[in-house]
Parts: C-alpha cells; sequence; structure tokens
C-alpha cells in the first residue's frame, strides 16, 4: 500500500523532501502547502527540479486537510501548534523537522496536552526527526550502546565549517561570527540545551540511565588575521568559531555529551580540535569506541548535498509514523527506519 503524503513547506529541506516523495516507490505525493502565496499553483515537480506531475501547490490550509492524506511532512521555520493539531485532528499522521517533539516530557505540559488530545481524536501521531537532533543524537548513539554493558560517557562532536555559507544574516546577526567575544550571546547556550537536551534525556532514559540534570557551556575563538569567507569579512580578533557542549549529568557525571563545533576559518588556536564537517562519537564503556563520519562532499557542493542529510531521514520515516499508535512518538517508540530504495 502507498501511502499519500503531503509536502508542508518548500525551503531548502522541505524541497529535498518533496523531491524524495515524487521519486519514493511507496509514496504518493497527496499535495503541497507553501507559506508564499506567488508559489500558489505551482506544479510540485518544477518546485524540487523535476518535470511537471500535475500535482500544484496551495497556500489554502483548507485544501490540505481536504486531500485525506495519511501523512504530512512539516517542515516550516517555525511551529504553529494550531495548525499542527488540525492536522493530526484531520487524521493526517505528522513527520517534522520541527525539534519540538523529540522527548514528550520536555515537551511543555500545555503544548503537550493540545497535541496529544488532538492526536486522540484523529488516530493519528507525530514525530520529530532529521540529521541533527536525530539521527546522529538518537539513532546512532542508540545502536552503539547496544554492544556495551558498561557505559562511562559517549560524547557526539558536531563539526561544520560555515566558511562557503552565503548567509550573513545567519552567521553574522543569529549566531554571533564577525562580534566581538565579549558579544557572545548567552542564548546560544540555552539554544543548544533546547535542541540537543530532549535527545540526550531520551537516549538516557532508553538506556535505564535517566539523567539528574542538563547542562550547557560554551566558547569561542577569534580570527588570528582577516578573513574573507562567503557570507562576508571576519576582521581580526572577532568571533571565528564556536563550541557550545550540552551534557547530560548523572551521579555527577556528564555520561552523554553533544558538541557543535562550528567554523569559518581552521586558521585557530591548536586546543581547537576543527575537523572536517561530519561527525565524531566516541564511547567510553566496556567497548569503547572512536568513529569518525565525514561528509566527503567538496566545500562548494555542501550547501547543494547537505540538506539531504536532514529531509531524507524524514521521508524514509513516514511507513513507520503511519503505522504507529496514536500520539507524540519518538526514536525509541518506532522500529528501525529502514529505506526504500528500490
Amino acid at each position: 500500500m502507498k501511502h499519500r503524503v503531503v509536502q508542508w513547506a518548500t525551503g531548502n529541506i522541505g524541497t529535498r523532501a518533496l523531491r524524495g516523495v515524487i521519486e519514493h516507490p511507496a509514496l504518493d505525493l497527496a499535495g503541497v502547502y507553501v507559506h508564499t502565496p506567488g508559489k500558489a499553483g505551482t506544479d510540485a515537480g518544477e518546485l524540487c527540479g523535476l518535470a511537471p506531475i500535475g500535482v500544484a501547490a496551495t497556500h489554502d490550509i483548507d485544501a490540505i486537510l481536504a486531500l485525506g492524506a495519511d501523512c504530512v511532512l512539516y517542515m516550516p521555520r517555525a511551529l504553529d501548534v494550531g495548525e499542527v493539531c488540525r492536522l493530526l485532528e484531520a487524521g493526517a499522521n505528522v513527520v517534522t523537522t520541527r525539534g519540538e517533539f523529540h522527548h514528550p516530557a520536555s515537551v511543555p505540559p500545555e503544548v503537550r496536552e493540545r497535541v496529544e488530545a488532538a492526536c486522540e481524536r484523529g488516530g493519528t501521531s507525530i514525530h520529530s526527526t532529521g540529521s541533527s537532533p536525530g539521527f546522529i543524537s538518537e539513532a546512532v548513539p542508540l545502536t552503539l550502546a547496544s554492544i556495551q554493558r558498561r557505559l562511562d560517557r559517549l560524547t557526539i562532536s558536531e563539526f561544520a565549517d560555515l566558511s562557503r555559507r552565503d548567509s550573513p544574516g545567519l552567521l553574522f546577526d543569529v549566531m554571533g561570527f564577525g562580534k566581538p567575544p565579549a558579544a557572545f550571546d548567552e542564548g546560544r547556550l540555552s539554544h543548544g540545551r533546547v535542541s540537543f537536551g530532549p535527545s540526550l534525556r531520551l537516549v538516557a532514559e532508553a538506556l535505564s540511565m535517566p539523567l539528574d540534570s542538563l547542562e550547557a557551556d560554551g566558547e569561542v575563538a577569534t580570527a588570528r588575521g582577516g578573513v574573507r569567507i562567503a557570507a562576508g569579512e571576519l576582521e581580526a580578533g572577532t568571533v571565528a568559531a564556536q563550541r557550545i557542549t550540552v551534557s547530560g549529568i548523572r551521579g555527577g557525571k556528564a555520561v552523554l555529551r553533544f558538541r557543535a563545533v562550528w567554523y569559518c576559518t581552521a586558521d585557530l588556536d591548536p586546543e581547537w580540535d576543527v575537523r572536517a564537517t561530519g561527525w565524531h562519537i566516541a564511547v567510553d564503556g566496556d567497548a569503547p569506541l572512536d568513529i569518525d563520519m565525514r561528509f566527503p562532499v567538496p566545500i562548494e557542493r555542501m550547501a547543494a548535498v547537505s540538506p539531504g542529510y536532514t529531509a531524507n531521514r524524514a521521508v524514509n520515516a513516514v511507513p513507520a509514523v503511519c503505522a504507529a499508535p496514536p500520539g507524540i512518538r519518538t526514536t525509541v517508540d518506532l522500529p528501525h527506519i529502514l529505506a526504500a530504495l528500490g
């Protein structure tokens, strides 16, 4: 049986997911919701670089609800709880790359209650996933822990070279690159805690090692000289790299850690362990592991390739989420996500 799927939003991630649905052997594209009215009426194939397929995008939520789709791939820039509840109540399961539903107990109680009630009324489920958080912060550590009988610490380090990212607003205004070190926004720590803390709690509870608390800390490195990147100019002495660590504490020790290292130049102090874009996982236990997962893509092509790391897992999760019992469903609740590639 093919699942009928709606793609909600067509940004970088949504566009890649849309293409994934169209090309998937077990999914049928039922519709596309776009936030930009000017995109309404455009054929879905044309929105993602394919030939027309006869499905036009719409800016009308009621039209989407009327489709009776099995699942909605919900990928907007911001969560609208009202939208999500309308979809769930209408009988559409939701797979989202929004990070709010990785760990039900971390969801604000009023939001959790509202969403779970919508799931019950519609007989539907909702699941948050993606590459990070998601694949690397949940699926991978749970798999690595399956060969342990004692886990002392598991650390995930994410490295991202942003030197060719042509997004001045994101890098300079949001992330704080190019600013004096003293201007480092403590809100960045809150972002890390909110983004990756739920995954750490989920993994810890799945391993019967519930956390006592979460801690976050951050530090920056400055440019040694002027640096020209795709987004603009970094002056000497301004922030050129940042490292944010979220730690899951149990018994006074950090047993799970997620560390994000984002940088615009590798010309930093030697103590900064800057690696190529990708992930490094270190497992300290009775079956220790040291794993590198690099993205073997030239930096010039990274912007074109990287959306697939997030979008593809969401597309592949559709059948499992559609088959799940009603409610907020996590990586622990669902079976291993399998990709139908034939």
